[in-house]
């Protein structure tokens, strides 16, 4: 089972989760996050792809279960082809768990899974950074103050004890916003199974949202619905490991 993270994280956002999963696992750090240098400003997601597929290469042979989070989505087309395809069609992927995970239209990017307030946003604060000639921007690390880390994910409030890890910086990174500007293509996935895991509590990715992803997946996905806010791996681990781990062949 192949883990990887999504936005402002490191392959350390699934260690709650990591003994609710069943057989071996290998959680990936993302290039410009935790311990794979990279330029954030310049990172893209085909850099992404290629480092996932180098290290499940490295790890093995045999069927993977690629499980992404959030804009870890992103890269799952792309490494899906790189790895064959379907294992039942002779490639190695057993099965794709999205979490919560960004699915944009074909041909489209990450800038068209986010509110249209924050996609606005970013994209008027990448032209003005780029008629200013000043330095890419990239999304900040560790925050000052982490108490409105408690209520930003939505759900139940992060505890004492979530909210130290969810902003432990080995978990919470600065990170890119290029890769949110690139096509992302599932027809490359081919049919491979797919479970959509919807957070029904969720703020940075609405319900609503990730309703509209589900249905621009190329083949219906088994949809799992879990009454928790954007972090389950962190709120919900055995919840969230069970899913996965019917995921398994």
């Amino acid at each position: 089972m192949v883990l990887v993270h999504g936005g402002g994280a490191t392959r350390r956002a699934w260690d709650r989760v990591l003994a609710h999963l069943p057989g071996p696992t290998l959680a990936v750090d993302l290039p410009g996050r935790g311990e794979v240098p990279a330029d954030l400003a310049s990172v893209t997601v085909e850099d992404e792809v290629e480092a996932v597929v180098r290290a499940i290469r490295a790890d093995g042979a045999g069927p993977v279960v690629l499980v992404a989070h959030s804009s870890g989505g992103l890269v799952v087309p792309g490494v899906v082809a790189a790895l064959g395809g379907a294992a039942h069609l002779g490639g190695r992927v057993a099965h794709v768990v999205l979490v919560a995970a960004l699915v944009p239209p074909e041909g489209g990017c990450g800038l068209d899974c986010m509110k249209p307030h924050h996609r606005d946003g970013l994209v008027a604060a990448l032209d003005a950074a780029a008629a200013a000639g000043g330095p890419p921007i990239t999304l900040p690390g560790p925050p000052a103050d982490p108490e409105p880390f408690r209520t930003a994910y939505g759900g139940e409030a992060l505890t004492d004890d979530e909210l130290a890890f969810v902003v432990d910086p080995v978990r919470c990174v600065p990170d890119t916003v290029h890769h949110y500007l690139q096509p992302v293509r599932w027809s490359e996935a081919g049919p491979v199974p797919v479970t959509y895991v919807l957070t029904e509590a969720d703020r940075p990715v609405p319900p609503a949202a990730q309703e509209a992803m589900v249905g621009r997946l190329p083949h219906p996905p088994a949809l799992v619905r879990l009454p928790t806010g954007h972090l389950p791996m962190v709120t919900h681990p055995a919840e969230l490991g069970a899913v996965a781990a019917r995921a398994l062949p």
